[in-house]
């Protein structure tokens, strides 16, 4: 693994086409929500990535900044920058601090399942209550774990099966960690990319919250803020500094 982790120069240079979140009204529903729950206040996003939506608030005017571990994936946010550059920091985001003032902290596209411990999954949590204001918000999307779609004792699912992309996830139910399996077919040429996560429950999102001083304020099931029920797949999730 480099010094960018999983997401080095190999994987940001198709990360955008080959993991998808860049459909324009959805982006456009995120932005609104996630400016509304800034109230006008400065915002912070953890794995920035490629800018996807760090780089449409910043074209909405809202004062945004970023932390990124992988200097790759910021080499093409910058590629994508048509005005001020925002200011990211490159670094662990359940430890690096940015200057700043912040009213909402947000965190999406499932990457709080990149913290392969629940420890850092904890830090994480603690470093966004370090960063917020009084009565600020940390904002986290990601998918409910999908055990369910699994038969009793089965440990695989396949979540692609396309001409040009296989997608297998491998579960270790015990210790809460998984593994995506991707293999991308372009020709005759074939690229495989294996990487570890760490799913959890709502509840404990909110413990986490709960263990860092924030409590929480609504939970969706999507960027529309429709109720989050048991057939939710995902969930966006909101809880405010205390």
């Amino acid at each position: 693994m480099s010094r960018d982790g999983y997401f080095d120069e190999r994987i940001a240079e198709t990360y955008d086409q080959n993991h998808g979140g860049n459909d324009p009204a959805l982006i456009r529903q995120t932005v609104d929500c996630l400016i509304d729950l800034s109230d006008g206040g400065e915002i912070l996003e953890f794995a920035v990535g490629t800018g996807r939506i760090a780089i449409p608030l910043a074209e909405r005017s809202a004062l945004v900044k970023g932390i990124e571990l992988s200097s790759a994936m910021v080499e093409k946010l910058r590629a994508k920058e048509t005005s001020a550059p925002i200011e990211v920091v490159i670094g662990d985001m359940t430890s690096v601090r940015v200057a700043g003032n912040f009213s909402l902290v947000f965190l999406v596209f499932n990457t709080i399942d990149n913290l392969t411990t629940q420890q850092a999954q904890v830090a994480c949590f603690k470093n966004a209550a370090l960063h917020l204001a009084s009565g600020g918000r940390f904002l986290v999307e990601t998918q409910v774990p999908p055990i369910q779609k699994m038969a009793f004792g089965e440990t695989m699912l396949a979540f692609a099966s396309d001409p040009r992309h296989f997608g297998v996830d491998v579960f270790d139910l015990a210790t809460q960690t998984y593994r995506s399996n991707h293999v991308w077919m372009d020709d005759d040429r074939h690229t495989h990319v294996s990487i570890p996560f760490r799913y959890a429950w709502p509840s404990e999102l909110d413990l986490m919250a709960e263990i860092a001083g924030m409590k929480l304020e609504f939970r969706w099931s999507d960027w529309d803020r429709s109720p989050f029920d048991h057939l939710s797949g995902k969930h966006v999730s909101v809880w405010r500094k205390l």
